[in-house]
């Protein structure tokens, strides 16, 4: 009995609305605009703040990372520093309690020619000897084809899994290819996993001897140190005893450091919390135009009142009850709220889809994504339904309340 009652209410709303077409669909537009706007943005938002963390999400929870402030624009970490972090400094952390191994980082950016293209990569290192396998495990390092690296791998390269498409080199790069790396000839041994990491996708790996004979002769500064603590529960204690070694050693006061020492913890929480500021602000402005969009259904729905005045009428003469007047009218208000939030849903995912798709193509990276979650779905149809619904309940009331005989009187 009561599906059937609620049948003839969705019937009776329906065939309402589809009379008035062009004002349903006006009244609607604040809602699907405002949808539209919240589930792009959010989409984005989430698929970029996915991409971000997943970025950094490689290091385990025990490593940390050393790092000379100033950082010169578009160089690798470290290269623009007045005061870069210097290889003995890594000596003197490796003898720090509670500390397993410190390694030299150096980032080396240049031009890589292969198949009569060039373009521009960055190439680092991994320790030789002992070290070697440790940082292996601290860096994640797999791969999908060939091997990793060997001491005495003199000419040998191990690289990302971005260099396997065809989009910069005019041809895929494979195991056997020989590249160029600032004029210096090496053999590809290997080709990581895909990490969705431009740290390891895009990047050039040799041997740290390799690096410096060719690259950095006579360089004794590296561009981070990267530290494995021997325990997760001694990060916290490591890391402040790193931080008062180098302010010993770099003669500065607590506050007034010139290098940073981060966890990668840290660093992903601080990003999180940044990108979630920005969504919560972008957020917070569809929001208002949903909102804007509820009092335009509740104007639209104070008119309807006045227009079927005589209706309103002759359905209590014949004995509709004042709960049943307001059961149409506050119905049809949710009915308007939920059908612009399938709209704004639909019209917000093409959005995000395509905005994350021209992006990609735009700056050729994968960084840019669309996350469209299910509950992001549920939660906006719920939303604008709710507005739709709370937008109704005055003129639902106000409808509810009006005397038969007075609302027979507009009869002409």
């Amino acid at each position: 009995m009561m599906l059937e009652v609620m049948t003839d209410y969705l019937r009776f709303v329906m065939g309402t609305l589809a009379h008035r077409r062009l004002r349903s669909w006006l009244t609607m537009i604040g809602i699907f605009i405002g949808i539209a706007a919240l589930v792009a943005l959010i989409s984005l938002g989430e698929g970029l703040r996915g991409a971000i963390l997943g970025q950094f999400g490689f290091l385990g929870p025990d490593v940390l990372g050393v790092q000379a402030a100033g950082i010169a624009y578009a160089g690798p970490p470290g290269s623009g520093a007045v005061d870069p972090l210097t290889e003995d400094l890594t000596d003197k952390i490796r003898r720090v309690p509670g500390v397993e191994m410190a390694i030299n980082r150096y980032i080396e950016t240049g031009t890589m020619e292969f198949n009569g293209h060039s373009d521009i990569v960055f190439a680092w290192n991994i320790p030789e000897g002992k070290d070697r396998s440790i940082a292996e495990e601290m860096l994640s390092l797999k791969v999908a084809q060939g091997r990793l690296l060997n001491d005495g791998d003199s000419f040998s390269v191990v690289v990302g899994n971005g260099f396997t498409d065809d989009e910069d080199f005019g041809k895929p790069v494979q195991m056997g290819s020989t590249i160029t790396f600032k004029g210096v000839d090496f053999k590809v041994v290997g080709i990581l996993q895909k990490e969705g990491s431009f740290i390891f996708d895009t990047a050039i790996i040799m041997n740290e001897k390799v690096l410096k004979d060719n690259f950095r002769r006579g360089d004794n500064t590296v561009n981070a140190i990267g530290i494995k603590a021997e325990d997760v529960s001694a990060v916290a204690g490591v890391k402040e005893r790193v931080e008062q070694l180098l302010r010993r050693e770099r003669n500065v006061k607590k506050g007034e450091e010139n290098f940073t020492v981060d966890s990668p913890e840290n660093t992903l929480q601080t990003l999180d919390q940044i990108l979630f500021a920005v969504q919560l602000f972008v957020s917070i402005i569809a929001l208002i135009s949903i909102i804007v969009g509820g009092i335009g259904i509740a104007n639209t729905m104070y008119t309807a009142v006045l227009e079927r005045t005589k209706e309103i009428g002759i359905m209590k003469a014949i004995g509709a009850r004042n709960s049943s007047i307001f059961t149409l009218f506050f119905i049809e208000s949710g009915f308007l709220g939920l059908v612009g939030g399938v709209i704004g849903v639909l019209l917000g995912a093409g959005i995000a889809l395509g905005g994350a798709a021209a992006g990609r193509a735009a700056l050729g990276s994968d960084l840019i994504q669309a996350h469209i979650s299910a509950w992001l779905i549920v939660g906006a149809l719920a939303f604008s339904f709710c507005i739709g619904l709370a937008a109704g309940i005055l003129p639902a009331l106000r409808a509810a309340k009006k005397h038969p005989v007075e609302s027979l009187r507009y009869a002409k």
